[in-house]
């Protein structure tokens, strides 16, 4: 049994694979199959490593993806807590940024470009299981104290594992407002909830990340 090969011959026709892989061999983070390599790169800028996947050559969509995987994995464990729904999202991200590369007008880099395909990828899996953000108005909202943000000194991995922690719809309005830098009207419109919500659902994050941050003396900052 064969599993689809991620790189494509023609980026633009997503009905073309290699099926050369074992199955489960795609579920990039858990095998050596596409562990960057020590071998030197022909393709010294993004641009050139850009044009290059443009005319659907596989040792560039490779090159892109080994260079990209590790941060994105790292932007899909973010936002879903499971590791196996977590790769199939960069799984699924990954064939989209193949199949759209001739979509990325070269306005911002390419890494955020990437970034953005895999961020809607883990917001579509969130909304298949039909999570829900109950609606705050905004007598609610002034009652939440505007709490100070006590992960801006945290080290990277500690805020992650912080972060993991969190309830799913506090931990989507966290990582699309505090770290991505969505507005709260960017994010009502992205999730289909009010704008009072986002606000709420932040709130009630940093509080949560808070009562963590004091009751854990292995977050205390520095």
């Amino acid at each position: 049994m064969l599993q689809k090969y991620f790189f494509f011959q023609n980026p633009c026709n997503l009905s073309c694979y290699f099926y050369i892989l074992p199955i489960e061999a795609h579920k990039v983070p858990r095998t050596s199959y596409f562990k960057p390599t020590k071998r030197m790169s022909i393709y010294t800028t993004d641009v050139t490593l850009l044009n290059a996947c443009r005319q659907g050559e596989r040792l560039a969509q490779r090159e892109l993806y080994e260079r990209y995987y590790r941060k994105m994995f790292a932007v899909c464990l973010r936002y879903i807590k499971q590791r196996q729904e977590a790769e199939d999202a960069l799984t699924e991200g990954f064939m989209k940024v193949f199949g759209n590369i001739n979509q990325y007008k070269e306005i911002g880099s390419l890494e955020g470009w990437i970034r953005k395909i895999m961020v809607h990828e883990c917001l579509m899996t969130l909304r298949k299981q039909r999570l829900m953000y109950a609606e705050t108005n905004a007598e609610e909202l002034a009652q939440l104290s505007d709490n100070t943000d006590c992960t801006a000194q945290m080290h990277a991995d500690e805020l992650m594992e912080l972060i993991q922690d969190l309830p799913v719809g506090y931990r989507t309005i966290f990582n699309l407002y505090a770290i991505e830098g969505y507005t709260h009207k960017e994010i009502s419109e992205m999730l289909n909830i009010s704008e009072n919500t986002s606000k709420s659902q932040l709130s009630r994050a940093r509080t949560y990340l808070q009562k963590k941050v004091h009751a854990d003396k292995k977050y205390e900052l520095m």
